[in-house]
């Protein structure tokens, strides 16, 4: 399925155009000039003559040819019309947003929509969806998620809640989604067409999605499988239990059917699966870094006792290894600390010199230079550095980054936060996260989130190499 025009169309017609950027419905007609969309923009909407000095065409009929993209935001009871005048012009793609279809149980509308599909070359996403994003030809469903970097990585989402959801948390961490789409109740283009179109994309290198129901078993496996022996594919599935079954089914018309069944099917064919939302984006967040593990055995690097044996705990729990060190990796860290409270064995506790990030960065030196470690996992406390060492926090990540960046061992850092209530604090967290996201290395909140991550990364490589075998 060429999907080429859907996600880079020279000219969208915006059937339902509003005036203002408020009400009911999504303003695409404002959302797509804010976000420095540079084809040629058609408003549609009967009641209007012009919108912010341009032309609003009071029907499908008055377009010109030549459209790709076709957003609509008309009332259910009008999509019939709007889509035979759209097949009638020749309109590649159609976006509904519209929603009041299967998952209301209107299923003979969806039927009318498809017949009409079948009869033409027009093909429909959704409805029910907030529809598509591509970072380079500035299509978008919010204008707060374009990003100046094209980015590598791709997002299907059932939900335009969780779409959009992605897309937002995805800028906020400096991940760069290239493509995005949220593709509602896929009467049409299904969730197997999108795999297909991102597998083949060769600027896309990680796939993420959220997915409620199937409707082709066969095609979505093979699709799965194609993509999953080129890059990873990270999959959150809605409905996993009968009431969540019941949410996606009021949701986007989904049955989601056994969720045993699916996921057996997904593992079989190479996807990811992941349990959250926060898992998902955690888990795309290390597969975009620099550097990515290649095995699981892990060096850990803190300040204080208790958080290195809740890492080992978490780290044995999750199937990473937290191996023995060399005994010169052991000596050049005992050369960096003292000898009273701290602990040169994996996983490293050097104390209160854990503080400092130059002694973090010698650290993280030392176990690069270890043979039995693939991942090094340094941990910071913002509390305690935003408090005491402010001194540090406009130099001090710059070092881990520099250090970072020399290595040959990729690293993922942890930055603890507890004094929720402290703004301060809050905001030294983002700042110094932003230095780390802007160098390429992932940063995980927890312990369990950075372990979880690890883990599904290193699952993907081995069913990499199992489908290669």
């Amino acid at each position: 399925m060429d999907l080429e025009r859907l996600f880079y169309p020279r000219s969208i017609a915006v059937i339902g155009a509003s005036t203002t950027l408020s009400g009911g419905k999504l303003p695409y007609y404002h959302i797509l000039k804010i976000s420095g969309y540079r084809g040629k923009l058609y408003p549609v909407n009967p009641a209007r003559d012009e919108i912010d000095g341009q032309r609003v065409y009071h029907s499908v009929d008055e377009l010109p040819g030549d459209i790709d993209l076709a957003i609509v935001s008309a009332p259910a009871k009008a999509v019939l019309d709007v889509m035979k005048k759209a097949a009638d012009k020749g309109i590649k793609f159609v976006h509904f947003f519209t929603s009041g279809f299967g998952e209301i149980g209107n299923k003979d509308l969806e039927q009318g929509l498809l017949k009409i599909a079948r009869e033409s070359s027009t093909r429909i996403v959704g409805p029910n969806c907030i529809g598509v994003y591509c970072s380079e030809s500035r299509v978008s469903f919010d204008p707060t998620v374009n990003q100046n970097i094209p980015g590598s990585v791709a997002f299907f989402g059932q939900s335009g809640g969780v779409t959009s959801n992605f897309t937002r948390v995805a800028k906020a961490r400096n991940v760069g989604v290239n493509k995005a789409v949220s593709y509602g109740n896929q009467i049409d283009l299904r969730v197997h067409d999108y795999i297909d179109y991102f597998a083949d994309d060769n600027d896309i290198g990680v796939i993420a999605g959220y997915i409620e129901d199937v409707k082709d078993g066969h095609s979505f496996i093979q699709s799965l499988k194609k993509a999953a022996s080129k890059k990873p594919v990270f999959i959150l599935k809605g409905g996993m239990t009968n009431k969540g079954a019941d949410a996606a089914r009021s949701h986007t018309g989904a049955v989601s059917g056994e969720y045993s069944i699916f996921s057996a099917a997904v593992r079989q064919s190479g996807g990811i699966l992941v349990d959250t939302f926060e898992d998902l984006v955690n888990a795309v967040m290390l597969a975009t870094g620099r550097k990515k593990p290649e095995g699981p055995r892990v060096g850990f690097i803190a300040a204080g006792g208790g958080a290195s044996v809740t890492f080992a705990d978490i780290a044995s729990l999750g199937g990473l290894r937290i191996p023995e060190l060399q005994e010169d990796t052991r000596t050049t860290i005992a050369g960096l600390v003292s000898d009273v409270n701290t602990s040169t064995k994996n996983p490293v506790d050097l104390g209160a010199f854990g503080f400092n990030f130059g002694i973090v960065s010698r650290a993280m030196e030392a176990l690069d230079k270890d043979r039995n470690i693939d991942v090094i996992i340094p941990y910071f406390s913002i509390d305690f550095i935003a408090v005491f060492q402010k001194k540090q926090m406009k130099t001090g990540p710059d070092m881990i980054c520099n250090t970072a960046m020399h290595m040959s061992k990729p690293v993922a850092v942890v930055l603890s936060m507890l004094a929720e209530d402290n703004i301060d604090i809050a905001k030294a967290r983002i700042e110094i996260s932003k230095v780390f996201r802007s160098a390429g290395i992932p940063v995980y909140h927890t312990i369990q989130d950075v372990v979880f991550s690890i883990k599904k990364y290193l699952e993907y490589r081995h069913i990499l190499s199992r489908l290669k075998a």
